[in-house]
């Protein structure tokens, strides 16, 4: 990978999904700090301790809300200088996608993202990954852990057991109910902070990445949130990497996907302004 900051194109940030922490970037931070980019990894609110601690104490967890979490990355994203690149993993892809809407950053990639509302038909394997939390209405206002049985299914099912155990010791933290919980029915929400104004024409470009073998969000949905984009002559991009989890910021080949979502983003946002138009979108 030759791409290095240019120009007002220096920042990127990195937002994490459900279950994890700003740990999970922990590869492709320091992959593009070597570049020379600044790389901003903020945590959900009030979810800046560590794994270990939030394991013990996920208290600030469970107040969590999407509408909250999405107002703290547009302010984080308001005080800097310049736009950044904005890369979101699972719900950090689907904040992404509302920063964009909301005219925030130079370009977005969201990767394995959780839809944003108008997404209505969601697979079998997606509904499964969330019923540790969705089978009990009460954990709407809970953290709710995932087991290890769980994390195999929902994230290490490309890897081999020792090491998704592994990745579930590292990485997982309890969720947050409300979250998902919001995320699953944004579509019986009038005022969903899921929504987006995906006819938009003058917003950053986007480009949405799947994984062959993602169980949270498999190729269908992520192509279904792909084609809400139609109706918009911003630039609009589909990749799907086969054989992919959702883990894929963190299993082996991790590279490949660190090193598409920054050579794209660097290319669309120093040749591609929000104010061009009439691209179609692509995939």
């Amino acid at each position: 990978m030759s791409t290095a900051p240019t120009g007002r194109v220096d920042t990127i940030m990195l937002i994490h999904g459900l279950w994890m922490t700003p740990r999970s970037w922990e590869h492709w931070a320091r992959r593009y700090r070597a570049l020379g980019f600044r790389v901003l990894t903020p945590a959900w609110p009030g979810m800046e301790a560590e794994v270990e601690t939030l394991r013990a104490d996920p208290a600030p967890i469970a107040g969590l809300t999407l509408g909250r979490i999405i107002d703290h990355y547009a302010a984080l994203v308001r005080e800097l200088p310049n736009p950044p690149l904005i890369m979101g993993h699972s719900f950090g892809g689907l904040i992404s996608q509302v920063l964009l809407d909301r005219g925030l950053g130079g370009a977005v990639v969201a990767i394995a993202p959780a839809s944003v509302k108008g997404v209505f038909r969601l697979p079998v394997s997606t509904l499964r990954s969330a019923y540790p939390v969705l089978r009990n209405p009460a954990n709407r206002h809970k953290a709710v852990p995932i087991t290890a049985d769980e994390f195999r299914y929902a994230f290490g099912n490309t890897i081999s057991r020792e090491e998704s155990d592994r990745a579930w010791q590292r990485y997982a933290v309890p969720a947050a109910g409300h979250v998902l919980f919001e995320g699953a029915f944004a579509n019986l929400d009038a005022r969903s902070p899921a929504t987006v104004d995906n006819g938009r024409d003058d917003r950053a470009p986007l480009l949405l990445i799947a994984g062959g073998n993602d169980h949270v969000s498999p190729p269908q949905l992520v192509r279904s949130n792909a084609t809400l984009y139609r109706r918009s002559r911003a630039i609009t991009d589909y990749q799907e990497f086969p054989e992919r989890s959702h883990f894929t910021v963190g299993e082996p080949g991790w590279e490949a996907v660190a090193d598409r979502a920054l050579d794209w983003a660097v290319e669309m946002a120093t040749t591609r302004s929000p104010a061009i138009v009439g691209d179609a979108p692509r995939w």
